[in-house]
C-alpha cells in the first residue's frame, strides 16, 4: 500500500513536472498524517481489551443486581413473616383475654351454683328441724299411725315425698353445681395456658422475623456496596474504552484524510494525465480503483461468512421498521409513532432484526424479534465475542440487534431515518452476553 501510495505521488509530482510550464495545474499540498497499519491496530487492539473489560465488568453488575433483587425478595419474605407473628401475637392475646373472660363467668356461675346449693342446704336443716319438732306428723313411722283418716294418711305420704324430692333436687343441684364449677375451673385453666403458650411462641416468632429482617437489610446494604463498587469499575473501563476508541477513530481519521488525499491526487493524476494525452495525442485513462470489501479472519468458518457477507450486502439499504425477511428487503409497517413519522411504511428496507433474519437464512431459521433472537443460540461472553455473534442492546429488556463483524466494529440497521451501517461496538446498555448461532 505504501509502495502504491508513493507512485501516486510520484506520478503525480512527474506530470505536474511535465505541465508546469504550461501553468495548468498548481502545485501538490504535502500528504497529512498518515499512521501505520501497526498503530492501528495497536489502538484497535487496546480498544478491543477495554470492550472485554467493560463487558465482564457489566456481567459482573449484572449478576450482582440480580442478587440483590434475590435478596431483596427474601428480605420482603421476611418482613411478611413477621407481619404474620405480629397477627399471630394479636390473635393469642385475644384468645388469652377470651379465655379469662370464660374463667371470670366459670367462676360467676360456680358461685351462683353455691348459693343454690346453700338454699337447699338451709331447706334441708328446716326439714330435719322440723322433723325433730313436730316428729308425730313428719320424718317418723308415728305420722303415718296417727292419721285419724285414710285421706289424712294420703297427705301425709305425700307430704313426706315433696320433701324427700326436694331435699334430693337440692342435693343434685349442689352437686350439679360443684361439678360445673370444677369443669369451667378446670377449661379456663387450660385455655389460660394454651393463650400463654401461643402468645410464648408468637413472640418467639417475632424475635426471630426481626433478627431475619435485619439480616437481610444488612445484605442488602452489603450488596448495594458491592454493585455501586462495580457500576463504577465498570464506568472507569468504559470511560478507558471511549478513551481507545477515541485514538483509534482519531488514527482512522487521519488514514480517511490521507486516503482522500491519495484520491484527490489521483482525481488530479487522471485529469493531469488527460491533458498531456489530450496534447500528445495518445493514451487512455483508468479509473479510480473501488473499495475492497473487509477480508475474513483467518480460519473463519465458510457459515460465518456467508452471515456476514449477506449482511454486508444490504449496507445503504434504507431502515423501514418491520421490514426485511429471509429473501430480501421488504416494505415497513406503520408503528403510529416515530416509523410512521420517517415514512418507514413507505420505505423497502430492513430493522434490526429484520436484517439478522435476512443474514441467517439459509444458515439458521430467526424470528422477527430480537427478544427472541437472542436466545437462538448459545451465549458467549462479551470478552469472547466473535465475527458473526450477534450483539444485544437492553439489560432489563432487549430492544436491538446487530451483528458483529470483529476488530471492534459491527453492522446494524439502527433506526428510522438512516440506512443499514458499519458501526464501531457500541457499549452503553449492551447486554454481556452475545449470542453465538455459527461457528
Amino acid at each position: 500500500m505504501a509502495a502504491v501510495r508513493g507512485l501516486i505521488v510520484g506520478t503525480m509530482v512527474t506530470v505536474v513536472a511535465a505541465l508546469g510550464a504550461a501553468g495548468t495545474c498548481a502545485a501538490v499540498p504535502p500528504p497529512p498524517p498518515n499512521p501505520s497499519d501497526a498503530e492501528i491496530d495497536s489502538g484497535r487492539a487496546a480498544a478491543d481489551g477495554k470492550a472485554g473489560e467493560v463487558g465482564e465488568l457489566t456481567s459482573r453488575v449484572a449478576r450482582a443486581e440480580a442478587r440483590l433483587a434475590e435478596l431483596r425478595a427474601a428480605s420482603e419474605l421476611k418482613r411478611e413473616r413477621a407481619n404474620k407473628a405480629m397477627v399471630d401475637l394479636v390473635a393469642a392475646q385475644d384468645a388469652a383475654n377470651a379465655s379469662a373472660d370464660d374463667a371470670a363467668a366459670a367462676r360467676k356461675e360456680s358461685g351462683a351454683a353455691d348459693a343454690q346449693a346453700e338454699v337447699a342446704r338451709g331447706e334441708l336443716d328446716r326439714f330435719v328441724t322440723a322433723s325433730f319438732e313436730q316428729g308425730s306428723m313428719i320424718g317418723s313411722i308415728a305420722a303415718f299411725l296417727g292419721s285419724p283418716s285414710p285421706q289424712d294418711l294420703l297427705d301425709r305420704v305425700e307430704l313426706l315425698s315433696a320433701v324427700g324430692r326436694g331435699r334430693n333436687d337440692a342435693v343434685r343441684t349442689m352437686d350439679q353445681a360443684s361439678t360445673d364449677k370444677a369443669n369451667k375451673d378446670a377449661a379456663a385453666r387450660a385455655s389460660l395456658r394454651t393463650a400463654r403458650q401461643r402468645q410464648d411462641e408468637a413472640a418467639q416468632a417475632q424475635r426471630d422475623a426481626d433478627a431475619a429482617r435485619d439480616e437481610a437489610e444488612r445484605a442488602d446494604q452489603d450488596q448495594v456496596a458491592e454493585t455501586a463498587r462495580l457500576e463504577s469499575e465498570r464506568d472507569t473501563a468504559e470511560r478507558q474504552l471511549f478513551a481507545a476508541q477515541q485514538r483509534v477513530d482519531g488514527l482512522r481519521d487521519q488514514r480517511r484524510a490521507y486516503d482522500d488525499w491519495v484520491a484527490r491526487q489521483q482525481s488530479e493524476e487522471q485529469q493531469a494525465i488527460r491533458l498531456v494525452s489530450a496534447k500528445t495525442g495518445g493514451g487512455k485513462t483508468d479509473n479510480a480503483p473501488s473499495v475492497a470489501a473487509p477480508a475474513a479472519p483467518p480460519g473463519s468458518s465458510p457459515l460465518v461468512e456467508r452471515v456476514v457477507s449477506r449482511a454486508l450486502a444490504q449496507v445503504g439499504k434504507p431502515y423501514a421498521w418491520g421490514g426485511g425477511n429471509s429473501n430480501g428487503a421488504t416494505r415497513g409497517i406503520r408503528d403510529g409513532g416515530v416509523a410512521d413519522r420517517y415514512g418507514d411504511y413507505n420505505k423497502i428496507g430492513f430493522d434490526c432484526s429484520g436484517l439478522m433474519v435476512y443474514a441467517f437464512a439459509g444458515v439458521a431459521t430467526l424470528p422477527h424479534y430480537a427478544g427472541y433472537q437472542y436466545n437462538a443460540g448459545r451465549h458467549v461472553p462479551l470478552a469472547q465475542m466473535r465475527r458473526g455473534d450477534m450483539l444485544f442492546w437492553g439489560v432489563r429488556e432487549i430492544h436491538h440487534v446487530a451483528l458483529y463483524l470483529g476488530n471492534g466494529v459491527m453492522v446494524e440497521a439502527p433506526e428510522s431515518g438512516k440506512t443499514v451501517r458499519v458501526t464501531p461496538v457500541r457499549y452503553a446498555d449492551i447486554v454481556p452476553f452475545a449470542t453465538r448461532v455459527v461457528g
